[in-house]
């Protein structure tokens, strides 16, 4: 669940650069016995706070520093519920409050994923300067994630997402790939994955809390991250001050198989981009209707099943198509839609036959996909949906599944019910997955055409969450609404309750008609 297209202002950065090993020694200093049980000893440990930048070619490092940021490593218990044991160490990011007469305190920004990079959000700031005038911002990278003691899974992918193709052959080929892709994680850190879970990572929170001196935590969590701070709240609820989550998970559906039931949303926003590309056929000759469009998307893909697609120089069959599709509705703007026409068309002149030339965006996308360069945010958070909740090992139940929802949902069902990793998984979960239910006061937000976190799933958290209220950002078909959609309403909406503390009284629509 990808939330590197938020913000593309501060997403368009480099990876980052290797993260710190385990260690039995604390990076931070740590006051108290460090042979002692006592948790509070992290709680009191000093941090050191340094530049950014790891070396040449960090760029996130280099915007940070340029930005006035601070950096610094939190030591933590590698299993939180024995606290004496072993420690591993958080990276974390901090740009202070620019009115600190105003200030009130810390907010946390999660970006999602899982898997997510969050060092570089507070960059954010410069987009929501009335915030950043009352907090300090603190990026963090979760436990396992970039600079945090990163597991190391060895793919040759970025993602495991795959579509299970259109017969069992390729299905069974998908099933090859995830054993392959588990046993690449438990190469690189089999005794971190059993402590990957979002439980840690949100004590992980109030670990950085605590060590920042900080009597409560405020949060802004995108996607994954509306979970991670769902959880916080249900573990640590009078330490949370204001909390915002964007494009909530569907509480009882997170997990390995979270995908599950996003076919018709991902329809839906298909369908929505269908037409946007019909009002333009003469510009991109995709079609003159939506469902002319909608046709030439499966032409491709039936064309892709029966020959892999010469795309540059990979090869696309019906593994990848649906992906291909997927990864571009995250966002409606007139420039994301453009983009993802000039993709069609590539793609279309593929199934053709023809020789065609990569836009640097798909290009990028299958550089990723077939190689594993870029962000691999799905590498780093698989182990994190495999350590929150166990995921079936019943493959002949997947491809049931698969085969009984071919008809209604023949495009995205065999990719959103397909197989994970976490069916082969080397270690199971150590904790019963959070069971959330409070009425902590916080905002949920979100888009109702949302293609990755479709709105049933984010009214399901607001209900689960009975202190919030909601603000819905109605005839939107994108994964993310405060900041990135651009929409007053919403932001105002946000920004009041950040900075004033001032929750709607009662649940909100904003039309997108609203959106700048």
């Amino acid at each position: 669940m990808r939330a590197r297209k938020i913000v593309t202002a501060v997403a368009a950065s480099a990876t980052l650069v290797a993260g710190l090993a385990v260690t039995g020694q604390a990076s931070a200093a740590v006051t108290g016995d460090a042979r002692a049980g006592d948790a509070t000893r992290f709680h009191r440990q000093t941090l050191d706070w340094h530049r950014c930048r790891t070396g040449r070619g960090d760029e996130i490092g280099e915007a940070l520093d340029a930005a006035g940021a601070q950096c610094a490593e939190v030591t933590v218990p590698l299993d939180h519920r024995r606290p004496g044991g072993r420690t591993v160490s958080v990276a974390i990011s901090r740009i202070k409050a620019t009115d600190p007469a105003a200030r009130r305190g810390v907010l946390l920004i999660n970006p999602g994923g899982p898997g997510g990079s969050g060092l570089p959000r507070p960059l954010l700031g410069r987009l929501m300067p009335e915030v950043a005038a009352r907090y300090d911002l603190i990026g963090m990278d979760p436990r396992f994630v970039g600079r945090s003691t990163p597991i190391r899974c060895r793919w040759t992918t970025d993602t495991p997402t795959r579509s299970a193709g259109p017969t069992r052959r390729t299905f069974d080929e998908s099933v090859t790939l995830m054993k392959e892709l588990a046993d690449g994680c438990a190469k690189g850190g089999r005794d971190l994955l059993p402590y990957a879970s979002t439980r840690n990572t949100a004590r992980d929170m109030d670990v950085i809390r605590a060590a920042l001196g900080e009597p409560r935590l405020s949060y802004l969590g995108y996607s994954y991250g509306t979970y991670l701070g769902a959880v916080y709240t249900q573990l640590f609820g009078s330490r949370a001050d204001r909390f915002v989550l964007d494009s909530a998970v569907g509480p009882d559906v997170y997990g390995p198989d979270l995908l599950s039931a996003n076919g018709p949303a991902i329809d839906a926003a298909l369908g929505n981009w269908a037409a946007w590309a019909a009002a333009r056929d003469a510009e991109y000759g995709l079609g003159g209707t939506r469902a002319d469009v909608l046709a030439t998307v499966e032409r491709v893909d039936r064309a892709a099943a029966r020959r892999p697609l010469r795309v540059g120089a990979y090869r696309i069959d019906a593994h990848h198509v649906p992906y291909l599709l997927f990864v571009r509705l995250y966002d409606d703007s007139a420039k994301a839609y453009a983009g993802f026409a000039a993709e069609v068309r590539t793609l279309a002149g593929a199934a053709r036959g023809e020789a065609v030339t990569v836009p640097a965006s798909l290009k990028e996308t299958l550089d990723g996909l077939f190689t594993g360069s870029g962000p691999a945010e799905d590498r780093a958070g698989t182990p994190i949906l495999c350590a929150d909740r166990a995921a079936s090992r019943d493959v002949e139940g997947y491809f049931r599944d698969i085969q009984a929802h071919r008809a209604d949902e023949p495009l995205f069902g065999p990719m959103t019910r397909n197989l994970s990793p976490c069916s082969f998984w080397p270690s199971a979960p150590v904790e019963a997955p959070t069971r959330l239910g409070n009425d902590v006061p916080m905002l949920v937000v979100g888009a109702d055409g949302d293609p990755v976190t479709p709105f049933p799933g984010q009214r399901a958290m607001h209900r689960t969450l009975t202190g919030s209220r909601m603000v819905t950002l109605r005839g939107a078909f994108r994964h993310g609404a405060y900041l990135a959609a651009g929409d007053t309403c919403v932001n105002t909406t946000v920004n009041r309750y950040l900075v004033d503390g001032v929750l709607p009284g009662r649940d909100t629509t904003c039309d997108k008609a609203d959106a700048q």
